[in-house]
C-alpha cells in the first residue's frame, strides 16, 4: 500500500553524494523539523525521467525551494548515476538520493515490476510533500507516459 496523506515517511538509510563519494543519510533526519518535496522517478537518464519530469523541478526549482526547505528526487539507482544526472540535468538546486536496494521505495509502498524493461524493481513515479515527516500531499503518476500528479507544477499548487 502507497504511502498517502498522514502518514509518516518511514526512516530508512540511503545515499546522496557528498564530495569524497557516497555517503548515508537517513530520512528521519532529513525530513525532520523541515519541509520537503520529495519526487521519485523509475530511473535517470530514461526518456520521461530526463525529457520531462526532472526538467520540470529544474525549472521550478527557485520557486518550490521559496517554500520548502529541501527538494529532493530519489531514484533506484547508485549515488554516482544520481550524481551523473543531476550534473546532466543542471539540477544544482535538487539534492540526489540514491535508493540503490529499493529500500526507501520498499518501505514508501512505490515499488513498481520493470523487469519487463531488464530493470528490476523500480519506483513508481511520485511526487510527495512532507512537514516534520508528515505526508501532506502525495501523488502517483501509473500511466506510462503521464506526468501529472506527481509534476513541479502540481507540487506548486498544492504548496500555495
Amino acid at each position: 500500500m502507497p504511502i498517502s496523506q498522514g502518514d509518516t515517511i518511514p526512516n530508512v538509510s540511503i545515499k546522496t553524494i557528498g564530495p569524497d563519494g557516497p555517503e548515508d543519510i537517513a530520512t528521519g533526519e532529513l525530513f525532520a523539523g523541515k519541509r520537503v518535496v520529495l519526487f521519485g522517478v523509475p530511473g535517470a537518464f530514461t526518456p520521461g525521467c530526463s525529457n520531462t519530469h526532472m526538467p520540470g523541478f529544474v525549472a521550478k526549482a527557485d520557486q518550490i525551494l521559496e517554500k520548502v526547505d529541501t527538494l529532493a528526487c530519489m531514484a533506484v539507482n547508485d549515488a554516482f548515476v544520481m550524481r551523473a544526472w543531476q550534473h546532466s540535468q543542471d539540477a544544482k538546486n535538487i539534492l540526489m538520493l540514491a535508493d540503490g536496494n529499493a529500500e526507501l521505495t520498499r518501505a514508501l509502498g512505490m515499488e513498481k515490476d520493470a523487469s519487463g524493461a531488464c530493470m528490476g524493481v523500480r519506483c513508481e513515479r511520485f511526487a510527495l510533500i512532507a512537514k516534520d515527516g508528515v505526508v501532506s500531499y502525495v501523488g502517483i503518476d501509473t500511466e506510462r507516459g503521464v506526468i501529472d500528479k506527481s509534476s513541479a507544477d502540481t507540487i506548486l499548487a498544492h504548496l500555495e
